[in-house]
């Protein structure tokens, strides 16, 4: 078979003219097969030549992919199980990768951290799980955290809670700390914290009670009255959290009126 003309085209790309057909390949496939100085290959080549440019389409998309964002080196594994490629040309890209710092979990790991810390309302434990999961080593991760400044994550936590709190104003002060702490404890926030912004952040349960139990019992006591009224605000308190002797004390004031 002859090469006809080889034709430059961008991108690092190439034109391959082989008796009169075209295969379009890399500057690396020219370079690697010494396609400059031949004027005819055989079959053996040509098929190279073919499994070359494959790897190249391969590695080439790749890096496309990398440079959209930092990825761990998990990730890449499985970008790369996409296509058709051995085990050994994975390896080889894999390591190419690692010397041209395209992989590398330490910077993959401080990006990551800096996005979950600026563009989103995760927790430390949350990032450390995350992280874990994309197999990145503890001693990486920990020594990354430690880089943070943690009061971020603190007051964060704070805004989240003051902003939960203000919102569910009708519940009961048991049912509102057990919501918000499931709710953070799956953010990735430390217990501990969590109740102590709790404690200095939460109103009485008496006060909410009160004002609760008024709304309700203005609202149903249209509709109902006597034994009827009574049982409807137990329902609608009971479901919100609230204790049955306090709600009981307040409709025994209601009936004393």
């Amino acid at each position: 078979m002859q090469i006809n003309k080889i034709i430059k085209m961008k991108n690092n790309k190439y034109k391959i003219i082989i008796d009169g057909e075209p295969i379009i390949t890399y500057d690396n496939v020219i370079l690697e097969n010494d396609l400059l100085y031949k004027k005819n290959i055989d079959n053996k080549i040509l098929k190279k030549i073919i499994i070359d440019t494959n790897y190249y389409d391969i590695y080439n998309k790749t890096i496309k992919y990398i440079l959209k964002r930092r990825r761990s080196e998990k990730e890449i594994v499985k970008y790369l199980d996409k296509f058709d490629i051995g085990n050994n040309d994975k390896n080889k890209m894999i390591n190419k990768f690692k010397e041209i710092n395209l992989i590398n979990d330490k910077e993959y790991c401080k990006a990551y951290i800096n996005d979950k810390l600026y563009l989103s309302k995760d927790g430390i434990n949350k990032i450390k799980s995350d992280l874990l999961k994309e197999n990145i080593s503890i001693d990486v991760i920990d020594q990354e955290l430690k880089n943070i400044d943690k009061d971020i994550f603190n007051d964060r936590l704070e805004k989240l809670i003051i902003k939960k709190i203000k919102s569910n104003k009708k519940y009961s002060n048991n049912y509102l700390k057990q919501k918000i702490l499931t709710d953070m404890i799956n953010l990735g926030y430390s217990k501990e914290i969590i109740l102590k912004i709790l404690e200095n952040n939460i109103e009485s349960d008496t006060d909410v009670l009160r004002k609760e139990f008024d709304r309700i019992y203005n609202k149903l006591k249209i509709k109902y009255n006597g034994i009827e009224l009574e049982n409807k605000v137990k329902q609608k308190l009971l479901q919100k959290g609230f204790n049955i002797s306090d709600i009981n004390i307040l409709l025994q004031e209601k009936t004393e009126d």
